[in-house]
């Protein structure tokens, strides 16, 4: 901290917003997971961790609700660059099987394929889980960045194995409660589908800006009594009809147990933030709605456990998801180390 200046443009070190913090004194570890390969629309979330470094350098540290907050110490584990390799791979066999689909053919015709990916993604699944439970045992938050919505779910895992019961509290533009979509058991269109039913301690999922979702998943949301699903069709309503965001944030957050698991799909936002993400829907949150309805949770006296930010996808000619991404990665982590201070 002597040579660091929070008040200088960032230099790229190998830790996200150019931080001069070790995992070893960090208490929030950033954990890359450049991964996209069941990606069912467009891809390039694997690039979401990269781009996101590139852009954290530009993020000014200062924060008007946290103190200090270029003081929080939010570490970087190294990224393990085989990833990068596997997913290239993985996902062009992913590809064969979406095309055999998109022909009307059968999807056991592609069995084989499926397979391979499934293997695939369950081996990214436990690498995640054996690095998040490592720091989760050295009393450290994990943070997981994706990569698409299918790479937290060994985080959740990791995160069940500590604690006998916490809720999910899932930002998302779509449900993710479709089994193995498009056969894909690991799917990011099945993370919350699988997060329920692998990891029990889970007493609560709480879903907010939900607003493309099929038959199958509503049924799902409409018998599972752990469910509270706010649609963006309802928190529109609630605010036409006069309801302030600040009643609907407190009814949100009412919702949810002492320990806090946050899943953020960056395509929760509205699309003019996130227009290159895999597959953005019209709609959803503003940047100051969410900024203000995690600072609801982070001092709501429950307890951040956990987290992920996943769907950031690079746009060919612009930094704009990235930027956002970043910031709101940030936020994430400051707010998160001030909810421990309470």
């Amino acid at each position: 901290m002597k040579t660091f200046n929070p008040n200088e443009p960032g230099v790229s070190n190998g830790n996200y917003f150019a931080l001069p913090y070790s995992v070893e004194e960090s208490d929030i570890i950033i954990i890359s997971a450049p991964w996209d390969v069941t990606t069912s629309y467009r891809a390039g979330a694997h690039q979401g961790p990269s781009t996101i470094d590139e852009a954290s350098l530009q993020v000014d540290l200062f924060d008007i609700n946290v103190k200090n907050a270029w003081e929080v110490k939010i570490g970087t584990h190294p990224l393990d660059k085989t990833l990068l390799k596997k997913n290239r791979k993985t996902r062009k066999l992913a590809e064969q099987v979406i095309e055999h689909l998109e022909e009307g053919k059968e999807i056991s015709e592609k069995s084989d394929i499926l397979d391979v990916i499934n293997l695939a993604s369950e081996e990214l699944n436990s690498y995640i889980k054996e690095t998040a439970l490592h720091y989760i045992n050295l009393d450290k938050t994990p943070v997981v960045l994706g990569g698409d919505h299918s790479v937290p779910l060994g985080n959740i895992r990791a995160i069940g194995e500590k604690y006998d019961d916490f809720g999910l509290f899932h930002i998302d533009a779509h449900a993710d409660l479709r089994k193995a979509y498009e056969g894909f058991k690991y799917s990011h269109a099945s993370i919350i589908y699988n997060a329920l039913n692998e990891v029990p301690q889970i007493s609560q999922l709480t879903q907010i800006g939900i607003r493309d979702f099929c038959q199958e998943e509503a049924d799902i949301i409409n018998t599972d009594p752990r469910i509270r699903c706010y649609t963006d069709a309802e928190l529109k309503k609630n605010r036409f009809n006069g309801k302030t965001w600040h009643k609907q944030c407190e009814e949100i957050v009412s919702t949810l147990p002492t320990n806090i698991y946050i899943s953020f799909d960056i395509d929760g936002l509205s699309p003019e933030l996130c227009p290159n993400t895999g597959t953005p829907v019209p709609g959803g949150l503003s940047f100051e709605e969410i900024d203000y309805l995690l600072w609801m949770v982070a001092n709501s006296g429950k307890r951040i456990i956990g987290l992920d930010l996943c769907e950031v996808a690079p746009g060919k000619e612009s930094e704009w998801d990235a930027n956002v991404g970043a910031r709101i990665l940030y936020k994430l982590c400051i707010y998160t180390h001030h909810n421990h201070r309470m």
